[in-house]
């Protein structure tokens, strides 16, 4: 008997799983770059901003009583104790602007590595899926729906048959890139 038994007695030929894998290789590499575009936003959103400390916001709420109370001490009399307040007000601002550097610095080292990772396995699940779907079509779209750009998208597969033009991979990867970096413009 030619042909594989799927599921409850569905008798599929090799013609056919060809087709059905062809129809989900599309998908597939869309929300492989999709989700990969998704987290490079994420982490980037994260680097720039980064969350409040517990100590960043203890010296805030220190800075703030600090310059409140120098504020109460308004007659001249009162004048070097609010000028002690604010000096000290002063300090702390320093040593809050020090802090957040730091650890901004930190942030920044440690989500750059993250994106660094990101891209290289960015880099290598691309060209495992271009070498996966080099010498097939990805996709199959009218020739009608693409009449004036049918040959940048069957680049490498050469031509068209039965009036569907043959996507490649390179055409598809880029499509899908620009589309989701489009999306994740949208979503915030």
């Amino acid at each position: 008997m030619e042909g594989e038994i799927m599921g409850e007695g569905e008798i599929l030929g090799g013609g056919e799983i060809l087709e059905r894998t062809r129809s989900l290789a599309a998908p597939f590499v869309f929300f492989i770059i999709i989700a990969f575009q998704f987290a490079a936003k994420r982490l980037q959103d994260l680097k720039r901003g980064a969350s409040k400390t517990d100590k960043e916001m203890q010296l805030r709420a220190e800075i703030k009583q600090l310059l409140k109370d120098a504020a109460s001490y308004s007659q001249p009399s009162t004048f070097a104790q609010a000028a002690k307040l604010r000096r000290m007000a002063a300090a702390k601002e320093k040593e809050l602007a020090n802090y957040q550097a730091h650890l901004t610095q930190e942030m920044k080292l440690s989500y750059d590595l993250y994106l660094k990772v990101l891209f290289i396995v960015k880099v290598i699940a691309h060209v495992v899926i271009i070498l996966w779907f080099w010498s097939s079509p990805v996709v199959y779209v009218s020739q009608h729906l693409v009449q004036p750009f049918g040959r940048l998208l069957y680049w490498k597969i050469g031509g068209s048959s039965d009036n569907n033009v043959r996507v490649g991979i390179i055409p598809w990867l880029i499509l899908c890139s620009r589309v989701s970096k489009f999306v994740c413009r949208l979503i915030k």
